[in-house]
């Protein structure tokens, strides 16, 4: 009698695209807290970037208290804050660079709300990474309805374009939705 196990399969590195500066929902940070501690604890790999003085301190410092492994990727004016000695830090001129890096490096991107700066490194970071030929999943946190028009916008332009879009873009109102979200479209990746 033969007893056939499942692979284990890795768990997925997340580029997670997060800032508490800015206008907007004063409740990001502990959003960032709470996304960190959860992937985290599923084992999952954060790579966070870090560019123009705005650094995701709440969800790197939540991961590694939750025993994580973060790395982040870094622009030439970032200096880290006491917290976060001895996190991995890769610095990169060129915000070209720096995006085709997290491009290479993540499973996926998951969007917290956040400033528009993170929005905007989230979906250059998604164009390099198609520019590269490296589809990833993208699943967005709408707290708040925080990206209710960017689902609009996927229902209505991404959906007639980009064949399979809703393995490409999803939206979760929870972290838990989200996770369950992100690591089911990475398994399916693989």
């Amino acid at each position: 009698m033969s007893i056939m196990m499942e692979p284990a399969t890795a768990p997925p590195t997340l580029a997670v695209f997060a800032s508490d500066k800015g206008p907007g929902d004063a409740e990001r940070a502990s959003l960032m807290s709470q996304a960190g501690t959860y992937f985290a604890k599923r084992g999952a790999r954060i790579i966070a970037l870090a560019e123009g003085g705005i650094i995701p301190v709440p969800l790197i410092t939540a991961a590694r208290a939750a025993g994580g492994n973060v790395q982040i990727v870094a622009d030439t004016t970032i200096v880290l804050p006491p917290a976060l000695v001895g996190v991995t830090m890769d610095v990169l001129a060129t915000r070209d660079e720096r995006l085709d890096r997290v491009a290479q490096l993540a499973d996926a991107y998951v969007a917290l709300p956040g400033s528009l700066a993170s929005a905007s490194a989230l979906f250059g970071t998604w164009a390099a990474a198609r520019a590269l030929g490296r589809t990833r999943p993208v699943v967005m946190l709408n707290r708040h309805r925080a990206y209710e028009v960017m689902r609009g916008y996927a229902a209505d332009v991404l959906s007639p374009g980009l064949p399979g879009y809703d393995r490409a873009v999803q939206f979760a109102d929870t972290i838990e939705d989200l996770w369950s979200r992100v690591s089911r479209l990475v398994s399916e990746a693989r």
